[in-house]
This record gives C-alpha cells, sequence and structure tokens, in this order.
C-alpha cells in the first residue's frame, strides 16, 4: 500500500505572467459569451472548487501539489497562487463544504478544517491536516479519485474499474465499478456496474445524482457510446461490464446476462463513442441565459484510440426538462481539436459563486473562465 511522508507547508507566489491568446482564439462558444484564461502555468489541473471568501482550489492529475488560486484585483485572472500542500500522489479531487477543503489521493482522502481562515492568515504556519477517509483501492488504472459532497451532506466518490473490461475485480472487491457516499465511517454504495465516473452533480431541484460514464474501448471506432446517468432509486445498477450504452451487449461478458439477477438500467443519454466525459455541472445560477438554468455542462476530455477522426475535446450543455429529464444536447466550446490534432483537452466544469463557469484543461495546463456579457 502507498505511504508517504506529507510535507505541509505553503507559499505565496505573486505572478504576472502574459496570458497566452493565440489558442484560445480558436475557441467557439455562443454569442453573447466570452472565455478567457483565469489561471496558466499549472500542472495538469482536475477538480476544481471553491472557498466561500473566492479562493479556487484545484487538483492535479500529474503533479503532487495542491494550489488555492486568487483574482485578487478582480480582473478575471488569478495573479495570487498558493501552495497548500506538496508531495501528494495525484491530487485529482478536491471539494470545499461547510468551510472545510477535502482533497483525495488515490487511497486517502484529507481534510483542512476553516480553509479560508489559514488563507487568510498569512499562513505562517503549515495548515492542520486530518485524514478523512484511508484505504480506498490503489490500482492507479481508472484510480483518479473525484469527490463531491451531496444535497445530504455526505461525501460522494466514484471509484472505477482497474481495467478496460473485466468481472474479477468487483467480484473480489465491491467498491469497484461503483458510486459511493461516506456514511457512518464506511462506503455506501448508491450506483452499481459503472465503468469509470469522473463526473457527479445534482439535480438543483429533484436533487437527483446524475454522472458521466465512459465506455469500454477496443469495441471499434463508433462503439459503445459514452454516457449520461441518473440515479432514481439508490443501489441501481447500470449494466458494466454485461451491457453499455443502451443497447450495446458485450462480447465477452454479455453471454452473462441471463445470470445478472438485477434490473439494468439504461443511460439517459449517449455522448458519442470515445469521448470520454469526465467533469459535469448544474447550471444554478442566474448570470447565463435561462435557457442554461438547472440543466448541464459536461466536459468530453477527447479520444485516444480512434484511428478514424478524433472525437470529444469540447465541452457540450445538455438541456434537461423541469423534471431533469434528458431533451438534447450541443456543443457549447469547441476548438481544441484542429486538424486532427488537439491542442487542449478539457476536464471539469465548475460554476462559481459569481454566476461565471470554471473549466480545467490538464493538457494545455490552464484554467478558463467563461461569462456571459
Amino acid at each position: 500500500m502507498y505511504k508517504k511522508s506529507v510535507l505541509f507547508f505553503a507559499l505565496i507566489l505573486i505572478i504576472s505572467l502574459p496570458l497566452s491568446s493565440k489558442s484560445i482564439q480558436n475557441l467557439n462558444i455562443p454569442e453573447g459569451f466570452e472565455i478567457s484564461i483565469y489561471a496558466d502555468d499549472l500542472d495538469s489541473p482536475r477538480q476544481i472548487t471553491e472557498t466561500k471568501n473566492g479562493f479556487v482550489i484545484v487538483g492535479s492529475k500529474n503533479g503532487d501539489k495542491i494550489y488555492a488560486l486568487h483574482d485578487k484585483d478582480k480582473d478575471g485572472f488569478a495573479e495570487e497562487r498558493i501552495l497548500i500542500q506538496s508531495n501528494l500522489q495525484n491530487p485529482t479531487g478536491v471539494t470545499y463544504h461547510d468551510g472545510d477543503l477535502y482533497f483525495a489521493e488515490i487511497e486517502d482522502v484529507w481534510v483542512i478544517k476553516e480553509i479560508d481562515s489559514w488563507l487568510l492568515s498569512g499562513k505562517v504556519n503549515p495548515p492542520n491536516v486530518e485524514l478523512f477517509m484511508s484505504d480506498l483501492p490503489s490500482e492507479t488504472w481508472h484510480g483518479f479519485r473525484y469527490i463531491r459532497f451531496g444535497p445530504d451532506d455526505k461525501l460522494y466518490i466514484p471509484i472505477g474499474v482497474p481495467c478496460n473490461i473485466c468481472l474479477e475485480p468487483q467480484t473480489r472487491d465491491k467498491r469497484f465499478a461503483a458510486i459511493h457516499k461516506y456514511e457512518n465511517d464506511k462506503l455506501v454504495m448508491v450506483a452499481d456496474g459503472v465503468r469509470n465516473s469522473v463526473g457527479i452533480d445534482w439535480h438543483p431541484v429533484t436533487k437527483k445524482l446524475y454522472f458521466s460514464d465512459n465506455g469500454r474501448d477496443w469495441l471499434g471506432d463508433n462503439s459503445p457510446s459514452c454516457e449520461l446517468n441518473v440515479v432514481d432509486n439508490e443501489g441501481s445498477f447500470f449494466g458494466y461490464p454485461y451491457k453499455h450504452a443502451k443497447d450495446v451487449i458485450d462480447p465477452e461478458f454479455g453471454n452473462l446476462i441471463p445470470t445478472v439477477n438485477k434490473e439494468f438500467i439504461d443511460p439517459i443519454a449517449e455522448l458519442g463513442p470515445h469521448v470520454a466525459p469526465l467533469g459535469i455541472a448544474f447550471y444554478d445560477k442566474d448570470k447565463f441565459p435561462e435557457k442554461y438554468k438547472n440543466s448541464l455542462f459536461i466536459a468530453l476530455h477527447g479520444s485516444w484510440n480512434k484511428y478514424n477522426g478524433k472525437s470529444g475535446y469540447k465541452v457540450i450543455f445538455v438541456k434537461l426538462d423541469s423534471a431533469g429529464n434528458y431533451l438534447y444536447q450541443e456543443d457549447f466550446i469547441t476548438g481544441w481539436l484542429q486538424n486532427e490534432k488537439d491542442w487542449g483537452r478539457p476536464v471539469s466544469p465548475f460554476i462559481m459563486r459569481d454566476g461565471s463557469m470554471l473549466v480545467s484543461d490538464d493538457k494545455y495546463d490552464v484554467i478558463y473562465k467563461i461569462q456571459y456579457k
């Protein structure tokens, strides 16, 4: 099991880096919206969260540090960067809840109580970090953690399978291929048969859990589709590894379906093959047009093994009706893919308290800010 010697320290860096406009001008966004770079020169930024006092915390896929970013002069660019912690193992997941910052490595979830107090204190001493949850699966394949607190004040955490297509790991360890909530010091399964979800959020009105799921590989360029799902009943089964998307029976495990004593729940939307949907975010503020209220933004990270035409590399908008049912999907931000060459890969949309949206990009190593003018 991975162990570490954790170093807690903080460093404030005031940076004045020139904004890169060459590539960002290739991005297409609906009329009335503006996109800019909120923070650059990051190390593979992943999940984003925001504190009550406006500090933006960002996780990292390939790095070992988490930072707080701060737009001190309110010009749309975070010129202040505060190192919260280093010597971490793939600290991709970060979330803020009731004044506290939670951040996740592959095996552990940590908490810093009253993070704003520390960020505003002058940071002479390191923050007091406590272990919140430990002994999560150590496998790194689909092992990057994404964490969110639900309306029930419980921490939710998806755990993907350590493979492309398999059955044995989740038979041996029920935590694999599922989304859980942490309740009474143990993981409680909320959604089963989930291959690899890296995006969860709750409908602002119905409070139902929605999640993205990455489809399996090596069934060809055009199958199966990646998914958007909703949990109507806690403990529902979403098909993996026997069935994918709405109607793709797995050639290796599909023959076992008659022996599976579970109701298979189909996705509410197919997002396209190999698009790799990661973070999702409901728009619950009032700065964007009414069309976007209580509907979803999803980052499609992009395909890695398609032979004939890459897919994804964009942020899409998924329109839901007032009851949360799927209506349609459309492109919201495109342009990271130019002539089959990708210069950026969107990861995680995040709705800020001021009604704007941030989107991380772990290839261009920036965070974008989207505003409606």
